[in-house]
């Protein structure tokens, strides 16, 4: 999943943080916060205007490859292979298959690049022809259904176990903060970055790729919807789903260790 061992460490010390910083921020306070994440009924649609547009950074890199400027593509793989190969497997698992739907991502963006208007950013549009290209591949070896149909094995259950809660919606088990180990130190063990990874990787397909794109790659929800074609709420229900069982896996290694 990741191209080299500095930037596995660095992408789960970031996943780690992230998940800290949501429980510092009470964003998993009471258990109806937590339990009712899954009955939203509010179905409003995405907000195209607030997707980030393509920045002169992106807009001067794409005039570069129109020219047809070698260092161009050059900069333009080094800056982005990591990530589709990241986002490749959350959606598909099998590496191999995932390099496949990368190298035939890359075809495309080339032979597309004149269909590049700068409504998203350039990262984003790239990683929605990786996410159409990956559901071709599934559809063709009929192992799965399109991304937006996709329903997690425990869809009806809710993000966080409810022996957790008291009646009135108080913890009876509170979330273990890590205030004597900060992530960074944690994954300085082994053990907790392979916790955590192995961790990522169980966690449904579609919980995996939100969490990676959210977490690891740093969209943010306007731009994972649209890479995704999934609904606002849906995304959001996914990430808190996959953060919980992240955070649930660091505290049972923490109170194991």
């Amino acid at each position: 999943m990741w191209t080299s061992l500095q930037e596995r460490n660095s992408a789960l010390s970031r996943l780690a943080r992230r998940l800290q910083d949501e429980l510092n921020m009470g964003k998993t306070a009471s258990a109806i916060q937590l339990t009712r994440v899954n009955g939203f009924q509010h179905r409003a649609a995405r907000d195209h205007d607030s997707i980030a547009r393509a920045s002169p950074i992106d807009l001067s890199l794409v005039a570069r490859l129109r020219a047809g400027e070698e260092s161009a593509l050059l900069e333009l793989v080094r800056r982005y292979h990591g990530d589709l190969l990241r986002l490749a497997l959350a959606l598909l698992s099998n590496r191999a298959t995932a390099e496949e739907v990368v190298q035939d991502t890359w075809t495309c963006v080339i032979e597309g690049l004149a269909s590049f208007e700068g409504r998203s950013s350039l990262k984003t549009w790239i990683c929605r022809i990786l996410t159409n290209r990956a559901k071709t591949r599934l559809i063709r070896e009929m192992r799965s259904v399109p991304f937006s149909a996709l329903r997690d094995s425990d869809s009806d259950e809710p993000a966080v176990d409810p022996v957790r809660f008291f009646l009135d919606g108080r913890w009876a088990e509170p979330p273990h903060r890590w205030t004597a180990d900060t992530p960074e130190k944690l994954l300085m063990q082994k053990e907790a970055m392979e916790c955590l990874e192995q961790a990522l990787q169980e966690l449904p397909a579609s919980q995996r790729a939100v969490v990676t794109l959210r977490d690891v790659e740093g969209l943010d929800s306007d731009e994972v919807c649209n890479v995704l074609d999934i609904r606002v709420t849906n995304q959001r229900v996914l990430l808190h789903r996959g953060r919980s069982k992240l955070r649930r896996a660091l505290e049972e290694h923490v109170i194991g260790a």
